[in-house]
């Protein structure tokens, strides 16, 4: 049990039902959808679409989402909702065009959005309320406004200036040229409009006619790839969770593109040498989350991209043999100079779980990768357009390398753990890059170090930045700095945190849900 007298919070305990966002309006979508009838799938899609509104340099129906679903009879069902490169696409155009890496910005950024045809796939097989139902909160809130929460205008107020450089972006995202203030009302009446028009034509109203086709030529007056032809063919695709054994549980990823696998292996590492072993916050426990993780993301920056790219299959990079390999390089002592891994871009991301009183569980992220996405934003429809092109490469013959139809590979990952067959735990970490790490760390957190789920989620956190160096959030004690540093780390003051966070425990000997999120954010979990 926590210390209540030191600053911090409860997890949240109900029976009837748990929705955990990022956001306070959004988890409240998310009750009222449950208390209406609808199950948790009705809920995380309700959810979400208010998100796209309250939390806009997150999110939005320009970007993508993936889904783990658990249903109660057991069964688990993974969507992959994350759009293509423009088919015009070509890595051999950007470095003819002096481009050394992929552009993060702009419209060459661009690839299509997945994540409304997602949620409408997940609607029609497994939810039982309609759009016009689902959006009503995110229409409401879009039209007559809402309140900037802190965390929002924080975020916010780092972009005006890249903002201001677009048309609809500083249309629809400022207030005379400004980011809003915290505590300020806030609309987005041109989002309203395409919110209503999907709710009314589904997303076939999106992906084709007036929207589909403003989102286009939005990108290639700009000198962009993207065509109606390419928004016509998003579908997203449902695929089988991979999965590794880890402190009693089945811990479920989404297969690549996305980089789910990362943490798998960053599981299995931490199982073959013992890193549960460490006392909960000690130098010698980070240090080997390190080493761990340093592997598993070069394996991702080397190997990991659209699965009709890839070299090597999910089995082989979570065999054993493989994972013996890898394990071999950790160094309890010292840290290992020669693991090597290219610097990849942060990004913004919202994670929100749900799970109803049949004990439906889903795990649910959605994102337009970079604040405000690629920055540009249609100037009718009010539309975010997502940067993913970002995360592939322009090296020749890699396996993510950019081509047209190619999927990159994907940050963005929603995380379930199965105990004797039924879902345990649905919890997600955000924050680009620091995904996979925050996965595995905050599962140990729950099943090697018997933390309840908000103070796993709570737990300073240690990754590294562009240059290699460990961000250490303001929990991890100087003594401990000073023993990583000794190990041949070098370590700094973390100057954000990292990601956020939510997470669903299902106590079924109790009957009760246990949720948590976090406060990295302006997280809010609540049940009835």
């Amino acid at each position: 049990m926590r210390r209540f007298d030191l600053p911090g919070r409860s997890p949240v305990i109900a029976e009837n039902g748990m929705a955990a966002t990022s956001h306070p309006l959004a988890t409240a979508t998310a009750l009222s959808v449950l208390k209406d009838g609808g199950n948790a799938v009705d809920a995380a899609i309700a959810a979400s679409a208010t998100l796209c509104v309250v939390e806009p340099h997150m999110t939005g129906i320009g970007g993508d989402c993936f889904v783990i679903l658990a249903e109660p009879d057991g069964s688990v069902h993974g969507l992959n909702g994350s759009g293509r490169a423009p088919a015009a696409a070509d890595a051999a155009w950007y470095r003819d065009n002096g481009y050394e890496t992929m552009p993060q910005t702009g419209v060459h950024a661009i690839t299509a959005p997945g994540a409304v045809d997602a949620w409408a796939r997940l609607a029609e097989r497994f939810g039982t309320l309609g759009f016009d139902r689902l959006f009503a909160d995110a229409i409401h809130y879009a039209d007559e406004g809402f309140a900037v929460h802190a965390r929002v205008a924080r975020d916010w107020a780092m972009h005006g200036e890249a903002l201001r450089k677009d048309e609809g972006a500083s249309r629809h995202c400022l207030i005379g040229g400004h980011a809003p203030a915290a505590g300020t009302r806030f609309r987005f009446q041109a989002l309203a409009r395409t919110l209503e028009a999907i709710a009314r034509g589904g997303a076939r109203a999106f992906y084709e006619g007036e929207i589909a086709a403003e989102m286009a030529a939005t990108v290639r007056a700009g000198g962009g790839f993207l065509t109606e032809a390419d928004l016509a063919a998003v579908e997203a695709d449902w695929v089988t969770p991979i999965s590794v054994r880890y402190g009693g549980h089945d811990v479920l990823e989404i297969p690549p593109n996305g980089q789910g696998i990362t943490a798998l292996i960053l599981l299995r590492l931490m199982e073959a040498r013992g890193v549960g072993r460490f006392e909960r916050g000690s130098a010698a426990r980070h240090h080997m989350e390190i080493e761990a993780a340093r592997l598993a993301y070069s394996v991702r920056d080397h190997l990991v991209a659209d699965p009709s790219s890839m070299t090597r299959t999910p089995e082989e990079l979570l065999s054993d043999s493989f994972i013996e390999q890898l394990a071999a390089q950790m160094l309890e002592d010292r840290r290992n100079p020669s693991i090597r891994i290219p610097p990849m871009p942060g990004s913004d991301t919202v994670y929100l779980t749900v799970v109803d009183r049949d004990r439906r569980a889903v795990s649910f992220i959605n994102s337009i990768y970079s604040a405000f996405g690629s920055k540009v934003v249609t100037p009718k429809s009010g539309i975010a357009l997502q940067n993913r092109g970002g995360c592939f490469t322009l090296e020749q013959g890699h396996a993510n390398e950019l081509r047209g139809g190619r999927k990159p590979m994907h940050t963005i990952i929603p995380a379930m753990a199965l105990k004797d067959g039924k879902a345990a735990v649905s919890f997600g970490v955000m924050g680009g890059d620091y995904q996979p790490m925050g996965h595995a760390h905050v599962l140990s957190n729950l099943v090697d170090h018997g933390m309840d789920a908000q103070e796993a989620i709570d737990d300073a956190r240690l990754f590294w930045g562009d240059d290699g160096v460990l961000d250490a959030e303001i929990g991890i004690s100087a003594d401990v700095r000073a023993q990583l540093t000794a190990m041949g780390h070098q370590v700094r003051n973390a100057a954000s945190p990292h990601g956020g966070g939510q997470m669903i425990v299902i106590d079924h000997a109790n009957g009760f849900l246990v949720g948590a999120s976090d406060p990295r954010k302006d997280g809010c979990a609540l049940g009835w």
